[in-house]
């Protein structure tokens, strides 16, 4: 059976990406904890954290791919453990539509991480998460074309072709895990490694024909917060990632200009920097922090041959963080690029 849809180089984009490269991403994977590494869960200062984020990748060619998510993450049984330790557990939504909307993804998953204090001061923590989701993927023919519908007139018959539910329908179970490290010398500085596997299960994946098992995903990121003086911070991050044949790099870093700090009120900040995906895309960033919220926003940039082949393809996204600040307790140094 050969099957057509309206556009075809969304088509031959998101066939290849779904099922034989990368899973979906943000540039600002920096604002997406729960998705880049389970052992991320609870990794902040604060009682919880509410994270959002919104891509809209390549909107100029019929939204090629859009890619929501919602999390929540916070410390528990805070009285069972040591001050410089954390146990947390969160929550993580998921939802991804490619080809307009042909192809949709929904997915929810649960994590829970333990840090644990390598010194008295808690400067130096190991971190190991663990996260558990239940993914349900969607074909929606109803805006796919196929050969028999093509007549004089263009693509205006009635297909003959029968689908069942099994076969648009697709859900599976999935697990992820993660280890993490953070530093710092003198609690005003940080710096952090961490690395985690996705589809430790092999969960299988295919609408029809052979089952294809969903490759794991390797993520490897690293960073640093630089204090330069009392109304200046910057920050420094990278990652790696590889599934499959596929692999990303994204380098860069972002400076904090404070317009408010002060040991009484929550600070007040703008961001400046960018970030570079290797042989991909150039990543401005601007960033707006107020009311223990920061908020950002990024534009791809492209800078590879795609840019020649199609208009539109710079993707846009923007993100939300809210920690609330605990009324009490020790903080501890915690990366936030």
């Amino acid at each position: 059976m050969k099957l057509h849809l309206k556009l075809l180089a969304v088509v031959a984009v998101t066939i290849s990406t779904t099922s034989f490269a990368q899973d979906k991403h943000f540039s600002q994977y920096f604002a997406s904890p729960l998705n880049l590494n389970p052992a991320l869960t609870g990794k902040f200062d604060g009682d919880f954290r509410l994270s959002g984020n919104f891509r809209n990748q390549w909107p100029g060619i019929n939204n090629a791919f859009v890619t929501t998510t919602i999390g929540i993450d916070g410390q528990i049984l805070k009285k069972k453990t040591r001050e410089t330790d954390k146990l947390a557990v969160g929550l993580l939504a998921y939802n991804d539509r490619n080809g307009n909307g042909i192809l949709s993804l929904n997915a929810i998953a649960a994590s829970a991480a333990y840090h644990l204090a390598l010194d008295e001061d808690g400067y130096h923590q190991l971190g190991v998460g663990f996260q558990a989701g239940y993914v349900s993927r969607r074909l929606d023919i109803t805006k796919a074309v196929f050969e028999d519908q093509l007549t004089t007139l263009g693509f205006t018959g009635v297909t003959s072709e029968v689908f069942t539910n099994s076969q648009i329908n697709k859900s599976y179970f999935d697990m992820n895990i993660g280890l993490m490290y953070t530093g710092s010398t003198n609690g005003e500085n940080v710096f952090y490694v961490n690395g985690a596997y996705y589809h430790a299960n092999r969960p299988k994946e295919s609408f029809r024909g052979a089952n294809f098992l969903l490759p794991g995903r390797v993520s490897v990121s690293a960073g640093a917060l630089l204090p330069v003086n009392d109304m200046l911070d910057v920050h420094l991050s990278g990652l790696y990632m590889q599934q499959a044949a596929a692999n990303t790099i994204n380098v860069g870093g972002a400076a904090q200009i404070y317009a408010r700090r002060n040991e009484f009120e929550p600070p007040v900040s703008i961001y400046v920097g960018a970030w570079y995906r290797v042989k991909d895309a150039l990543i401005p960033y601007v960033g707006l922090e107020f009311s223990n919220m920061r908020i950002g926003y990024t534009r791809d940039f492209t800078v590879s041959n795609l840019r020649n082949r199609a208009s539109g393809v710079n993707g846009n996204e923007v993100s939300l963080i809210y920690v609330r600040k605990p009324k009490d307790g020790k903080n501890v140094p915690c990366p936030r690029f």
